[in-house]
């Protein structure tokens, strides 16, 4: 079943289920938004991969935003935002640990014989395939740029 099957049938559960607060219902009729008009500008259906990646904007989109609501001392938003993500979370392919992303990181160095932080395209570049919707590119970036910079 695709993503966006999935995404389909978990909505029509949803309804059925009439949940409390409706966040998971409004969560996914979000997201399936989004794929749509992803779609409607691209003017063709979206391959898996292509829904993967609005998922992971989405999440991404949610992350900084709980920054933002820490930093303003919103807890009550965060903790909302922390719910959706949880989620997102669930369409998502399962997540690399910190040490497997350092063991890419490693091995992409390597590859491109990196050598300083001018480097860091190079190994960017050869890295993001790999990790792409399975690591935070926030948590990528700061590994790379610290194993670069020592």
């Amino acid at each position: 079943m695709s993503t966006k099957e999935r995404l389909t049938e978990d909505m029509k559960q949803a309804m059925k289920d009439k949940e409390a607060g409706k966040l998971r219902l409004s969560v996914i009729r979000m997201v399936r938004a989004s794929i749509k008009n992803v779609e409607i500008d691209r003017k063709r259906e979206l391959a898996e991969e292509e829904v993967l990646d609005v998922l992971a904007k989405e999440l991404k989109l949610r992350r900084d935003a709980m920054e933002e609501f820490e930093k303003g001392n919103r807890l009550d938003l965060v903790e909302n935002l922390e719910k959706e993500v949880v989620i997102l979370m669930d369409y998502l392919p399962q997540q690399l640990t910190e040490e497997e992303v350092r063991a890419f990181v490693t091995d992409a160095v390597a590859q491109t014989q990196a050598s300083n932080a001018k480097d860091m395209g190079k190994v960017m570049a050869a890295l993001m395939p790999k990790v792409k919707g399975r690591a935070d590119g926030k948590l990528v970036n700061t590994i790379v740029r610290e194993m670069l910079n020592n």
